[in-house]
C-alpha cells in the first residue's frame, strides 16, 4: 500500500465549500439551515435539486429560500443550461451571497504566523505570513502579534478590521474550543487563558479558538478531500504531532474539547522527555524538536545550537540522503514510532482515510514502505484492507484556511439561530 502524495490543495478543488453531507442524513437541523448548507456545499444549485436532495416539497424550499434571500445570505444566479449557451432564458440557480460576510483565519505557530481572509462563500480574498523566532510569547505579545498580522492581511484585502464578521484562531496545544480557553500551548507562556474572549475584546470582533490540528482537519473537511467522506483522520507532523478526527461529517473534540491528542499518547514508558513535561510521548520521538535533539547528540552537532530547527533538519535530511548511517537511523527510528501511532489510529477508529499533513511530509521517511509495512503489522489482522493514506505537504496557509472555516461555521450557526429567534418572535406576536 503506497500513499498518494498531494502538494497542492487546488488539485482537490470542487465547487462550493463545506461538508458534502448526503441527503437525508442530517434531517434534525432546521430546514432553513439545511437549505443554506446545501447551497453553500454545492456552490450553485437549482431549487428543484435542493428539494430532491432534502426530500421536502418544492413549496417548503421556496419558503426557506425566500427567507434566506431576504436575510441577504443567498442569492439567485444565472446558470446556463447545457446546450443552451446562446438561446433562450438562462436557468436560475441559488448561490451563497459571497459579499454578505468576510471572516479571517489565523494560525499561530512556533516558526511563523499565517492569516487568510475569505468571503461568505469560502473564496480566498487575501493571505499573509509573518516569520517569528520560536519562543513562547506573553499574552500581550500574542495579542500584539495577532493585531499586527490581522491588520496586514486586512490591508491586502482592502478592508478594515471592523468589516470582519469573525476570526478563527488556531494554535498548538490543549484548547477547550467550546469555552475558548487555551489550557497550554507551546507558543504561550501563560496557561489557562480565556483567549477567545480576551482576543475578541482586544480586536473588536468575535474570536473562536481551536487546536491547530483540528483546524487543518476542518480545512480538509471544508475545502479538501474530506468533503465527501463521513469519517477520516488527519495526523499532523510539524513542531509537534497532532490529530483531528471527523465522525459523521463533523469534527470530534471529546467531552472537554481536548480529544485526539495523538502526539501525547505514550509509546515508551519513562522514555524521552516531551515538551508537555511528560515522558515517552509519541511527539518526543517524531516531532521537529525531537529529531533536532537526536541529530545534535548522534552527529555531535553541539556547535549548531544557534541554527534554526528548519535548517538543522534540512541538513539532517541531506546527510541521510547522502548515506550517513546515523542520520538514516534517526529517521528510521522516528518512522517506526510513527507506525506505532498510526496503527493505534487504525485499531481505535477504523477511518476510511488517513491524511498525513504538514511541512515535514517532504521527509519521505515518514511514509516509506517499511514504515507503512510496520503499521500494517501492528494493526489488528481482520482480513480487510487498511485505510488508504494520503500525504498532504502544503504548509501553514491551509491551516489558516481551517481557522477561517471555524469562523464561517460559528458565523453560520449564529445567523441561523438569529433567524429562528426572529421567526419565533413573529409567531408569538400573532
Amino acid at each position: 500500500m503506497m500513499p498518494q502524495m498531494h502538494n497542492d490543495p487546488a488539485s482537490n478543488a470542487v465547487a462550493g465549500c463545506g461538508p458534502l453531507i448526503p441527503p437525508l442524513s442530517d434531517s434534525l437541523r432546521p430546514l432553513r439551515q439545511q437549505i443554506f448548507e446545501r447551497v453553500r456545499a454545492a456552490g450553485m444549485i437549482a431549487r428543484v435539486q435542493v428539494a430532491k436532495d432534502l426530500a421536502v416539497s418544492p413549496a417548503s424550499v421556496t419558503m426557506g429560500v425566500s427567507e434566506l434571500i431576504e436575510a441577504g445570505l443567498i442569492e439567485e444566479v444565472a446558470a446556463t443550461r447545457e446546450g443552451e449557451a446562446s438561446r433562450g432564458r438562462p436557468a436560475v440557480a441559488l448561490g451563497v451571497r459571497a459579499e454578505a460576510h468576510r471572516v479571517a483565519g489565523i494560525k499561530l505557530s512556533d516558526r511563523e504566523h499565517t492569516a487568510v481572509i475569505v468571503d461568505f462563500a469560502g473564496n480566498l480574498i487575501a493571505n499573509e505570513v509573518v516569520e517569528r523566532k520560536p519562543l513562547a510569547m506573553t499574552l500581550p505579545q500574542m495579542l500584539a502579534a495577532m493585531e499586527n498580522l490581522l491588520d496586514k492581511v486586512c490591508a491586502k484585502a482592502g478592508i478594515g478590521r471592523k468589516e470582519l464578521s469573525g476570526l478563527g484562531l488556531g494554535l498548538p496545544g490543549f484548547v477547550d474550543q467550546q469555552s475558548g480557553t487555551v489550557l497550554w500551548s507551546s507558543v504561550m507562556m501563560d496557561r489557562n487563558v480565556g483567549l477567545a474572549a480576551i482576543a475578541g475584546a482586544h480586536l473588536g470582533i468575535p474570536v473562536h479558538v481551536d487546536n491547530d490540528a483540528n483546524l487543518v482537519t476542518l480545512a480538509e473537511l471544508w475545502f479538501g478531500v474530506g468533503r465527501r467522506l463521513s469519517d477520516f483522520a488527519v495526523v499532523t507532523i510539524e513542531h509537534g504531532v497532532g490529530m483531528g478526527l471527523v465522525v459523521n461529517h463533523r469534527i470530534y473534540r471529546g467531552a472537554h474539547g481536548l480529544g485526539m491528542e495523538l502526539g501525547h499518547t505514550k509509546v515508551q514508558l519513562d522514555g524521552a522527555l516531551c515538551r508537555c513535561g511528560q515522558r515517552g510521548c509519541l511527539e518526543a520521538y517524531v516531532a521537529d524538536y525531537a529529531l533536532a535533539r537526536e541529530a545534535t547528540t548522534a552527529l555531535n552537532w553541539m556547535g549548531k545550537d544557534g541554527q534554526s530547527i528548519n535548517i538543522l533538519l534540512e541538513s539532517l535530511y541531506d546527510h541521510a540522503k547522502a548515506g550517513n548511517a546515523s542520520a538514516r537511523s534517526i529517521f528510521r527510528r522516528a518512522g517506526r514510532y510513527l507506525a506505532v501511532g498510526l496503527s493505534n489510529v487504525v485499531n481505535l477508529f477504523d477511518p476510511s482515510l488517513i491524511i498525513l499533513s504538514g511541512e515535514r511530509m517532504r521527509f519521505d521517511y515518514l511514509y516509506a514502505a517499511d514504515t507503512l509495512a510496520e503499521m500494517e503489522n501492528l494493526a489488528i489482522a481482520t482480513g480487510r484492507p487498511r485505510p488508504p493514506i494520503e500525504i498532504h505537504a502544503w504548509g501553514d496557509m491551509l491551516w489558516a484556511q481551517g481557522a477561517a472555516a471555524l469562523a464561517l461555521s460559528a458565523l453560520t450557526e449564529d445567523l441561523m439561530a438569529a433567524g429562528r429567534d426572529s421567526a419565533s418572535r413573529e409567531v408569538a406576536a400573532q
